[in-house]
């Protein structure tokens, strides 16, 4: 699986926010085709502790990943539930096991072994950059599903 640069994941986020919300719709329609456990999983109750806010952004960013990875190396199989279940579960031990205080020092062990820093330099900007700001999109209470979401959506879609 060829490296997602972020060079790649800016150019899909400037193209996503000069649409049109019709042409954004087809975006979203053309990743629910190509990854419909992935879109499922996405709208399941899994996620019912976030805001409809973050609900939205989870989405948003989740096809930021979905077509920068296709982007790079095109069209992709489309994943399982199990293979979902599976890097979701891997990737709560790996949180779960960090003993740091702040939530930002929770996510270094993700970046130990990646293939993929930059997808998953993303996913952490997406979730921490207003961290402190009271009026941010993410609460802290969401941080974390959202982050392991993204991160195992990032898994999932380049996993060989």
């Amino acid at each position: 699986m060829k490296f997602v640069s972020e060079t790649v994941i800016d150019a899909i986020i400037d193209a996503l926010e000069a649409y049109s919300d019709e042409q954004y719709e087809k975006q979203m329609e053309a990743f629910s085709e190509a990854q419909p456990v992935i879109f499922a999983w996405l709208f399941s109750e899994e996620f019912e502790l976030l805001n409809e806010d973050e609900k939205g952004y989870l989405q948003y960013l989740a096809l930021i990943a979905w077509k920068s990875v296709v982007e790079v190396n095109g069209p992709l199989d489309a994943v399982s539930e199990e293979e979902i279940g599976e890097a979701e579960e891997n990737n709560y031990e790996i949180l779960e096991a960090s003993t740091a205080k702040k939530f930002r020092d929770r996510l270094d062990p993700f970046f130990e072994n990646t293939p993929q820093e930059d997808l998953l330099a993303f996913a952490e900007e997406a979730v921490l950059e207003s961290e402190d700001d009271p009026d941010s999109l993410v609460s802290k209470e969401g941080r974390e599903p959202i982050f392991i979401a993204l991160k195992t959506i990032v898994d999932v879609l380049t996993t060989e």
